[in-house]
């Protein structure tokens, strides 16, 4: 039997909002170049929860039900220039629901993030399922 060396977790904390941004705009910047092009205008940002209004509107049971967000006019509903008074789209990555997913979930932060990154792009782009595991694919490689 071969002993593992243990790693020492009693200095370890979870990351806070700004280590999760750093998170994401790395998860980001492992995107394909193309598909980082076509997300211009899209503004991500990093919440500890949804807000009171997000939860009943998307019938969440609790605070840690919704991991991402997306809110905007996607391209496949003819979304483009932003007309006067409308937000830009936005993707929501909500920092404690992702991590309660993560201590649950045998994969590495970096991926959960990158999944559910793509995930909601993915809704600005009207993507399917393969067309979201091919871009999380290439951002792991």
């Amino acid at each position: 039997m071969r002993l593992v060396e243990a790693v020492d977790w009693s200095g370890l904390k979870a990351p806070d909002l700004a280590a999760f941004e750093r998170l994401a705009e790395a998860a980001f910047a492992r995107l394909p170049e193309e598909f980082r092009a076509l997300c211009a205008g899209v503004v991500v940002r990093v919440e500890d929860f949804p807000d009171d209004g997000t939860l009943a509107e998307m019938a969440c049971e609790s605070e840690f039900d919704l991991l991402g967000l997306f809110r905007g006019v996607g391209l496949a509903q003819g979304g483009g220039a932003l007309a006067t008074g409308q937000f830009p789209n936005m993707v929501w990555l909500y920092r404690r629901p992702i991590l309660d997913y993560w201590a649950e979930h045998d994969e590495s932060l970096g991926h959960l993030v990158t999944h559910v990154l793509v995930h909601e792009i993915g809704h600005h782009f009207g993507l399917s399922d393969d067309d979201m595991q091919a871009i999380e694919d290439a951002a792991e490689a």
